[in-house]
């Protein structure tokens, strides 16, 4: 399994995303421009300019026709996939951390860091199907917790919002109210900031990974513990495969540490776990440096990490891996 090297960001990586088809890949990085990649060849197709700070997340919308990006020059972008054109800008007072569009691309969620005295937030905003009649005003404003939230998705049916963050706690929002509905206790949760969070491809369940070194799977609605992968360091990206068992995490030790890390080339891997088991099986390795996000083709057959190297990884499964036995 010859990786794809792909290089176009000059800082580390942030996220990544596939589009419903799998043909394309979305980046976003700490540099300005949000970019996107043939996901067959890794060719670069282009890049996406006017953000004026590091980029943190993005989504594309499921006919692959919009992108939307939150960026820490606290705005939230649209743009036009195939022109790369700004077509709207959501502005806010504080970084804005996480975004996702809901089933149907009618709304989106945009998450908001917390700064001087503002909480986090989490705004609902509606989407236009005509850029023209785009608004900037949100159909709802939910007060967060203490501490960034880090993500929050759609759960089933766009009835619920599902975010999670700094203090380590999962939290189910209802989308109509605004109300707490579900929040994990100290028990099953995480007991660190929560880094990354995924939903199954049918959106039943879904994988978070955290600093305290484990990935967990839960049930989108009743906020149920149905797995955890411990791994041996700090966990910033996860990935499950649409067709297989199969999750991935990757991670590395936190900046700080960084001085005492082995120096060895591309001891970073991005760790294969058996879903159900909850055992490794296996490991790919190559970044220079801790994994930031890691996304899988909506096909199964490929996926994608990208790391602090500022470098995109592109791995094409061989055939052995479907046939993977424990």
């Amino acid at each position: 399994m010859r990786p794809i090297l792909m290089k176009g960001h000059e800082r580390p990586l942030t996220f990544l995303k596939y589009n419903r088809d799998g043909d394309l890949l979305f980046s976003c990085a700490k540099d300005h421009n949000p970019t996107v990649w043939f996901a067959d060849n890794g060719e670069r197709l282009g890049t996406y300019r006017g953000h004026n700070g590091a980029v943190w997340c993005c989504d594309v919308t499921r006919d692959s026709g919009r992108l939307i990006t939150g960026s820490a020059d606290q705005t939230a972008k649209l743009w036009n996939v195939q022109t790369g054109q700004q077509l709207f800008t959501f502005n806010f007072d504080s970084p804005a951390k996480s975004v996702d569009f809901s089933v149907g691309d009618k709304l989106a969620v945009i998450t908001t860091d917390p700064f001087m005295e503002l909480s986090s937030a989490i705004h609902i905003k509606r989407i236009a199907k005509d850029p023209a009649d785009q608004i900037g005003e949100s159909v709802r404003v939910i007060k967060g917790p203490q501490g960034r939230i880090n993500r929050a998705v759609w759960g089933p049916l766009n009835q619920t919002i599902i975010s999670g963050g700094e203090d380590s706690i999962l939290r189910i929002w209802d989308t109509e109210t605004g109300k707490l509905l579900k929040e994990t206790d100290k028990e099953s949760g995480h007991k660190k900031t929560i880094t990354s969070l995924v939903k199954s491809a049918d959106g039943s369940h879904f994988l978070t990974g955290s600093l305290d070194k484990s990935a967990k799977l839960w049930d989108s609605r009743t906020l149920t513990l149905i797995k955890t992968y411990v791994t041996g360091s700090p966990v910033n990206g996860v990935a499950m495969s649409p067709l297989l068992d199969h999750v991935v995490l990757g991670g590395g030790q936190e900046a700080s540490a960084v001085t005492t890390t082995d120096h060895r080339a591309g001891k970073f891997e991005a760790k294969f776990y058996d879903k159900i088991l909850q055992e490794e099986i296996g490991g790919v390795k190559g970044h220079f440096g801790p994994i930031n996000a890691l996304a899988f083709n909506p096909d199964g057959k490929s996926f994608s990490s990208g790391g602090e190297d500022g470098y995109v990884r592109l791995h094409h499964f061989d055939p052995e891996y479907f046939n993977i036995k424990i």
